[in-house]
């Protein structure tokens, strides 16, 4: 059975990039916005990887991060952006708070080789 990973963003395309480009690996569930995203890991406890977009309406990627650590303590979260790093995401990987963050356009094979590893840290 393939892991669950979730993607949460919200422009379409970026989701069905996504998908598109790790569903053989992976079982990706998607999120058009934020507050789907917190509704998707409160119904699925299994999901251990997830992918935000830093900006969003609503509620940014870190502060989606701040609420889904609630709900999924055990997760691993990265952010995903098209801008350059920001203080706040320097300060999240600083902290802690998110493992590592990928630049768009996305390098789907650097992501994949990423969830591998964090999923085999988890299973070991």
């Amino acid at each position: 059975m393939k892991p669950n990973v979730l993607c949460v963003d919200d422009e379409p395309v970026n989701l069905i990039l996504f998908e598109a480009n790790l569903n053989k690996k992976f079982n990706i569930i998607t999120a058009h916005n934020a507050e789907c995203g917190l509704d998707v890991l409160a119904r699925n406890k299994d999901i251990r990887v997830i992918f935000s977009d830093m900006k969003m309406p609503g509620m940014n990627g870190i502060d989606f991060i701040a609420n889904a650590k609630n709900i999924s303590p055990q997760g691993n979260f990265y952010i995903m952006t098209g801008f350059e790093v920001t203080d706040e995401i320097q300060e999240a990987i600083d902290n802690k708070y998110i493992s590592m963050y990928f630049k768009k356009p996305l390098n789907y094979m650097a992501i994949s080789s990423e969830i591998e590893r964090v999923l085999g840290q988890i299973n070991t």
